[in-house]
């Protein structure tokens, strides 16, 4: 049985630059912690992307930037927001314990900007609004760059938890150790206008579920960012995204509408109608990195699809992959369409097959397809560890320069090879 911890707090990385925060002063809202215009903030080293010798910390963030507005309540918050906006930004609002029920959206026009919870604990900050079908659009609808939003939770609105808005330049969103349920649309939307979308964004550490076996329609997901470029999304947990009749639902992470180059790691996805995704029909995703992540459903959904679809998609590397699937669909993963070409899908663990469709292309090569259950910890609670070391999967896949590391951050190989799936098997 592996031994490797359930609660990722280390991981290595694949990360964007992020470029340094900057200082302003600005007060009201809440209670001001500094007040003295001085910067307060703890740097954000610069990370590169695709660099493996990198961690990022699990545990909850202490970036501080500007002065700092601490506040208890909705009213408060949406004081300290609007502050912030009209001072240019620059600065850092914390949020007690406590519940936060919006009458409004909260609208992020200024850059350089931290929200998060002070105590740390997402589960002790509560955002919400009135319900998934009506009342409050979103939670928060951000609309500059440089925005970390972290340590707390989101939900219970009719659209998204979060839009960012690549429209209107917003770039360098980065969401840690956040909580998402149940909202009426997509919970973490990236928007577009013609040629812009919103680029350089983390989404890390964080839950995205429904609270509920199914959302509230089929027109949900987890992540859609559109025509977004050189995103990151790691370590995150998606649960329950499914649709309830009418049409099946969105990918729990979907990049597409001429996306470019999303490295999606090590999040497991847990009972979705679809689990990664890059493309749609025609609105494809060119390049991208697919590594060492778990999606497991049961036979509970009433659309079940693919684990991992790639769609007019070129040029994406999937690595290292486990997926299980408990229902009547054929594939684990499928490329499809002429224009999907490039790919290359190497040393994955599935209980189906990868096939091509609709003319796609791709490299295949030391993958395992006839998974079988009592290979890992729980296949059934979605915890794709393995449980042995199966002869077929154990030192049996190629190296990787691009797979240094397994599901858990821990170094690959531990044995004479490197394992084939998302967990490197260790005694």
């Amino acid at each position: 049985m592996s031994l490797k911890p359930r609660i990722l707090c280390l991981l290595r990385l694949t990360a964007v630059v992020l470029a340094v925060l900057g200082i302003a002063a600005c007060g009201g809202g809440g209670s001001s912690d500094t007040g003295t215009g001085a910067s307060q903030e703890t740097p954000i080293p610069d990370e590169v992307p695709g660099d493996p010798a990198r961690a990022y910390d699990c545990g909850p963030l202490d970036t501080v930037v500007g002065d700092v507005i601490t506040v208890s309540d909705a009213a408060q918050l949406a004081s300290a927001v609007a502050t912030v906006n009209a001072a240019g930004g620059n600065a850092t609002i914390l949020l007690e314990d406590g519940q936060y029920d919006l009458d409004n959206l909260l609208h992020i026009t200024a850059g350089h900007v931290v929200i998060r919870g002070r105590s740390g604990e997402r589960e002790r900050v509560v955002i919400q609004g009135t319900g998934m079908s009506s009342g409050v659009a979103h939670v928060f609808l951000v609309a500059a760059s440089h925005v970390t939003i972290a340590d707390l939770s989101l939900g219970e609105v009719y659209y998204h938890g979060i839009q960012v808005q690549g429209e209107n330049g917003a770039d360098y969103l980065r969401v840690h150790n956040v909580r998402f349920f149940n909202t009426g649309e997509q919970m973490l939307k990236g928007s577009y206008s013609g040629s812009r979308g919103s680029n350089h964004g983390v989404v890390e550490c964080s839950l995205f579920e429904y609270t509920a076996a199914f959302g509230p329609q089929y027109y949900i997901g987890g992540i859609d960012v559109h025509h977004g470029a050189d995103w990151v999304v790691r370590g995150n947990t998606f649960k329950n995204i499914r649709s309830p009749g009418g049409a099946l639902a969105e990918f729990a992470v979907h990049f597409w509408s001429d996306a470019e180059n999303p490295v999606i790691e090590k999040n497991v996805i847990v009972n979705c109608d679809r689990g990664i995704g890059l493309g749609l029909g025609e609105r494809g995703c060119a390049a991208g990195l697919i590594r060492n992540n778990t999606i497991y459903a049961d036979d509970q959904g009433l659309f079940n699809d693919v684990g991992i679809g790639l769609e007019s998609a070129s040029n994406v590397e999937i690595y290292n992959n486990t997926i299980f699937l408990d229902h009547a669909y054929d594939n684990a993963v499928e490329y499809r369409f002429a224009v999907s070409t490039g790919n290359v899908i190497v040393n994955n663990l599935t209980n189906k097959a990868i096939r091509a469709r609709d003319g796609g292309a791709a490299l295949t090569r030391n993958n395992v397809t006839s998974a079988q259950a009592g290979w890992f910890v729980h296949s059934a609670s979605g915890d794709l560890h393995l449980s042995q070391p199966v002869a077929s999967v154990v030192d049996a896949g190629e190296r990787l320069d691009e797979v240094p590391d397994d599901m858990d951050g821990e170094t690959r190989p531990a044995g004479g090879g490197y394992d084939l799936g998302a967990d490197e098997y260790a005694n």
